[in-house]
């Protein structure tokens, strides 16, 4: 018997457009559309990055941002948890990572839109992963 394998949830995402500041639901930047998900997927409240087209201030926002104390770096990741990349020399974009077909990710590019890639996609893109992080919570 055929059996049909179930949508995964991030269908719905892919393909909406990227724009400086869409912040949802019908098109999104890169951090806008991690809070997004994050809110609607996991239930998680991150705060807003200002200026997100400005590079600096995103490499900035993410390496200071008490945000990240939240956040435990880790080696294998599993769905939902944050995937933060660099091109150069800062991390200046961040995604949301899917266990579906081998591990993808789940972020919104200029010129593309939101898009699943796997990780030699990527890498094929010239995207570097700088890290994998899981939610752990507030810290007493």
């Amino acid at each position: 018997m055929f059996q049909h394998k179930p949508v995964h949830w991030a269908n719905s995402y892919i393909g909406l457009p990227w724009q400086a500041d869409g912040d949802g639901p019908d098109c999104f930047h890169c951090w806008a559309l991690v809070r997004h998900v994050q809110k609607e997927r996991f239930g998680r409240d991150l705060p807003a990055i200002p200026n997100p087209e400005v590079l600096l201030m995103i490499a900035r926002h993410f390496r200071d941002h008490p945000e990240r104390q939240r956040w435990q770096l880790v080696e294998a990741p599993q769905e939902g948890d944050c995937v933060l990349m660099r091109q150069a020399r800062y991390p200046v974009h961040v995604g949301v990572w899917l266990d579906v077909d081998g591990g993808k990710v789940l972020h919104a590019i200029q010129g593309m839109g939101v898009v699943a890639q796997s990780l030699p996609s990527l890498a094929a893109h010239g995207w570097r992963i700088e890290g994998f992080y899981r939610f752990i919570g507030d810290r007493p």
